[in-house]
């Protein structure tokens, strides 16, 4: 099968993303050309370090590279002040230079984390993306954006730091538990809602069977990031466009706050959830049809996903309580909230021209 291939175009700091199988154990073939000595380091967790590290040295090695590893405990709590201390730290015992690569093996929470170590030691060192969950394939590996969590709320604390190569390698994905892929694929379903109606209308038709059909995954995966790519290389630090891959996550990241980032709502359930509490509130507004909203739903419903507020387990706080949360959301701009709102399926938009009430109605009644 062969490997698709993705250029994201930035002017100085342009980089491939490589989708398709196999790309794991080639990785070495792949991470030669920007070597200046043969010896990168790599950072994991404990999880796929069990599945996919030695795979990935083997690949390494193969090409005479050597590594070295610091394997992170798994999880989102993985992501903060103390697990950040303690890879800079590393790295800088690793004698890592700025001539140098870090590689970062894992899903959104590594790949953001490693990122951000590698933005800031010795002021920036370059960084592989290998990202084995389908949500970080799609989305949190490609665009530059790193960070960790803070007491406050997720990612407020990072920077700007794009990889020098993503290496997305689909056949990773089998290993991943049905849940986990799942919340992956809200993250590619948003792609289809904010700005490809032909591509949503392929994932009714395709997206149950995407994990049985490797040709239709990775056509999948090289849309998503398509559509990141075209969006990032035009709004790099989020000035304007780029806002639009929010869409759905001013909803959740509330969602996720008051659910305390568990296990309770992993981040691609809430962002589906949200992005079907995005297309009623535009629905709501006279913005699409109601027809939109339901067939979203609809499609979330045939894929086995959680699509309401009243799908996660437990107490949720009140409809005010969550409007609240959205107040700690980055979006937020001069006081104002920005949502991503939509005209139909495909035309998402930004604007902080919504209603409190109009939201708090949508809540009070999806609860």
């Amino acid at each position: 099968m062969t490997i698709e291939t993705v250029r994201v175009d930035l002017p100085g700091r342009a980089y491939d993303v490589r989708i398709g199988p196999g790309l794991v154990a080639n990785a070495g073939s792949q991470i030669a050309p920007l070597l200046r000595r043969p010896r990168v380091a790599i950072v994991t967790e404990d999880t796929v370090s069990g599945l996919h590290l030695g795979a990935l040295q083997d690949g390494l090695q193969a090409e005479g590279i050597e590594s070295v590893a610091l394997s992170l405990p798994p999880g989102e709590g993985t992501k903060g002040w103390p697990q950040f201390t303690r890879t800079v730290e590393w790295l800088l015992e690793q004698k890592v230079e700025r001539g140098d690569i870090v590689v970062a093996l894992g899903g959104g929470v590594i790949g953001d984390l490693v990122g951000f170590a590698a933005a800031v030691v010795r002021r920036g060192v370059r960084f592989v993306q290998v990202p084995t969950s389908l949500l970080a394939q799609v989305d949190s590996s490609v665009g530059g954006k790193t960070g960790i969590n803070a007491p406050q709320g997720k990612n407020l604390i990072g920077a700007f730091h794009q990889p020098s190569l993503v290496l997305a390698d689909t056949g990773v994905l089998a290993t991943m538990p049905e849940r986990d892929f799942l919340s992956g694929y809200g993250e590619v379903v948003k792609y289809g809602l904010l700005g490809d109606a032909d591509f949503f209308g392929w994932l009714e038709e395709n997206g149950p069977n995407l994990r049985d059909d490797p040709a239709a995954l990775i056509h999948a995966v090289k849309r998503s990031v398509e559509m990141k790519a075209e969006i990032v290389m035009r709004d790099e630090t989020e000035q304007g466009d780029r806002a639009l891959l929010n869409l759905g996550h001013t909803f959740c990241h509330a969602l996720e706050a008051s659910t305390g980032y568990s296990d309770r709502l992993l981040h691609g359930e809430g962002v589906a959830i949200g992005c079907a509490l995005a297309f009623e509130t535009s629905a709501r507004l006279g913005l699409c049809s109601q027809e939109d909203p339901s067939r979203v739903r609809e499609h979330l419903a045939a894929m086995g996903m959680k699509k309401d507020l009243a799908d996660i387990p437990g107490d949720l706080p009140g409809a005010a309580a969550l409007v609240d949360l959205m107040g700690q959301d980055k979006k937020v701009v001069d006081g104002q909230l920005r949502f991503i709102m939509a005209r139909g399926i495909g035309q998402a938009f930004v604007t902080s021209e919504v209603p409190r009430e109009v939201v708090l109605k949508v809540l009070e009644d999806a609860a």
